[in-house]
């Protein structure tokens, strides 16, 4: 993916998101706090899919390949919105910035497909039951965590060649606090509609359909869960699948806000508040979501403590 300089603006500048010295300090030790839970806690999550065997199934490889997305996106934002909230110095290279931005597209497109195929999972669990081991088979599951990426990469090769043919010659003052598509649209002085249309359409393509299959596979799980008249076995359904679409809405709704909208409408503050759910917040949420609600999770965390206190006295 080549990134050409169509433009006589060597850098830009990130304003972050705000002027004041003593709220930017403020900021900086809350995602500072933020990132170090999102760092402990999908990079635990992922540990301890890889450690416990009992967890050595397509449901727990797609929560550590969810993990392992929501850590790398929120690296690509966040060290460098630490670092501008620290310094008086904001300056991105051109280079810099649309790495950041594409990178960011690869990752969040990725993680938008793999929601999808995360409910998919779960409806074929609580559906047909019974076909699970048959239906979920590791061919199926490497083909949908392939094809998570290949939708990412897809997704990014639009934006890389929509980007690639605009120029910029105004402010190049970015009035966000990391290399958004929409506000980097705002500084070019090529006509941008065919661009908009194109990454609207795109973009769109991939959340419609991913908010489809969600919509699908969880209106069937609700149904299925309605005809169950256990009212224990209704809870084990309910529980099995409430933290993931807890997870997914937050995410959703952030996202849908900020990007499904024409250039025009964009709203700075707004839309840097929705920003800093779906890049900082969510990703910190989702370990959390998913292991406090989860007695799997829990008893492998458990079973690996256990383990690593045995090793050390058999020493």
């Amino acid at each position: 993916m080549g990134i050409r300089n169509n433009t006589n603006v060597p850098n830009f500048i990130l304003m972050g998101l705000t002027d004041s010295e003593e709220i930017q300090q403020v900021l900086f030790m809350l995602f500072l706090l933020i990132y170090l839970i999102n760092m402990l806690g999908n990079a635990g999550m992922i540990l301890i899919i890889y450690m416990d065997l009992q967890l050595h199934t397509p449901m727990y490889f797609f929560l550590s390949q969810l993990s392992f997305l929501d850590l790398s996106y929120s690296t690509v934002i966040t060290p460098k919105t630490l670092e501008n909230l620290l310094t008086s110095n904001k300056i991105i290279s051109f280079t810099g910035c649309f790495t950041q931005m594409y990178f960011f597209v690869f990752l969040g497109a990725t993680e938008v497909f793999l929601l999808s195929s995360m409910a998919y999972d779960r409806y074929v669990a609580i559906c047909n039951p019974l076909n699970y081991p048959v239906v979920m088979s590791m061919r199926l599951y490497c083909a949908l965590i392939t094809g998570s990426y290949v939708v990412g990469f897809t997704d990014t090769l639009v934006v890389v060649l929509c980007m690639n043919s605009l120029y910029f010659c105004k402010s190049h003052v970015i009035h966000h606090f990391f290399c958004d598509i929409t506000p980097i649209l705002v500084l070019s002085c090529s006509d941008t509609g065919y661009t908009e249309i194109l990454i609207f359409i795109v973009a769109g393509s991939t959340l419609m359909v991913s908010l489809i299959t969600i919509s699908v596979s969880y209106g069937s799980i609700l149904s299925t869960i309605l005809k169950i008249h256990s009212t224990s076995g209704k809870h084990k359904a309910f529980s099995t699948c409430a933290s993931h679409f807890l997870g997914v809405t937050i995410f959703y709704s952030s996202v849908v806000f900020t990007y499904l909208k024409p250039k025009q409408s964009y709203f700075l503050g707004k839309d840097q508040v929705a920003s800093v759910f779906y890049t900082m917040v969510t990703p910190m949420l989702n370990p959390l979501i998913y292991s406090l609600r989860n007695k799997e999770v829990k008893n492998a965390l458990i079973r690996v403590i256990q383990k690593r206190e045995g090793s050390r006295q058999l020493k």
